[in-house]
């Protein structure tokens, strides 16, 4: 199986000292899922939980909503010539009765590790088919100074940025600020969707009272696996998309972005976030 890191020479040049050392980078291979034998996607991942990368992605299309809904999931044969196991192509089976959303059949094979729908209709697939409501579910507030201290927390946890400085990292979050889990891989929704897959294999979901937090900017489609999986917030250290804030505000999510230190901007779902009087009034 791949490895998460790899060693490649690099030519380092410091201050006119020039040498030639070992690097180490973040490794990076496509990943086939299958759904039922059927060739769905394809996404550029770092390899590991690629099981659970594999059943979040279904569940940010719609396709898996419990354990229960999952009968197996498989490495396939590999596209080697000899036909070896290359431990880049998952086939995800899921149990009988199990519905397959029109717009997840209809969308186009993934060919990089940042894609995803646009548009509007992209915004009303996800409206449709959310099975937990964000705006039903039992409120969730969270301060300003909570959210401010979350992404220290997640990049103290990101073991191997460390030793490459090349991966996104995402993390869940309880409402009182307790770390649950945090996933890493070169595309920041593959973490994502580990997380998610983690969670639906551990009977979790929905994530109805858990703040989500990712390392990099909130994509439409970041914002789309929080709402699938019934993740009330999403937190980002960088700008959200236009496309993204629609979406919070169109499904009732939390949306914060430019989280550094003790700034951030609310976006979509202010109603979340318990401000103090003197503070809101300004």
């Amino acid at each position: 199986m791949g490895r998460v890191t790899e060693r490649r020479k690099v030519l380092r040049i410091r201050d006119g000292s020039v040498s030639t050392r070992p690097d180490t980078l973040v490794a990076e291979e496509p990943l086939e899922i299958r759904l039922n034998g059927k060739a769905l996607a394809i996404t550029m991942r770092t390899p590991g939980d690629d099981f659970a990368l594999a059943a979040g992605f279904l569940v940010s299309e719609g396709v898996l909503a419990a354990a229960s809904d999952l009968m197996n999931i498989v490495y396939c044969a590999g596209a080697t010539a000899d036909g070896a196991n290359t431990y880049n192509v998952v086939d995800v089976r899921t149990a009988p009765g199990v519905a397959l959303p029109e717009f997840t059949l209809e969308r186009n094979v993934y060919t990089s590790s940042s894609c995803g729908l646009c548009g509007k209709a992209s915004l009303d697939a996800v409206r449709t088919t959310a099975r937990w409501p964000i705006a039903d579910t039992p409120p969730v507030r969270v301060t300003p100074e909570l959210l401010a201290g979350l992404p220290d927390r997640l990049r103290e946890a990101q073991r191997v940025f460390d030793r490459t400085g090349g991966l996104h990292a995402a993390a869940l979050f309880t409402e009182d600020g307790e770390l649950l889990d945090i996933r890493e891989d070169v595309g920041r929704h593959n973490a994502v969707d580990k997380l998610v897959g983690r969670a639906l294999q551990n009977g979790d979901l929905p994530l109805s009272r858990t703040i989500l937090l990712v390392s990099g900017r909130a994509s439409f489609e970041l914002a789309q696996k929080a709402v699938m999986a019934g993740i009330p917030v999403l937190a980002a250290v960088s700008a959200p998309s236009s496309l993204a804030v629609d979406l919070a505000a169109e499904t009732g999510l939390t949306l914060v972005g430019f989280l550094r230190g003790g700034s951030m901007n609310v976006y979509a779902g202010e109603d979340r976030v318990t401000l103090r009087a003197a503070a809101a009034q300004g």
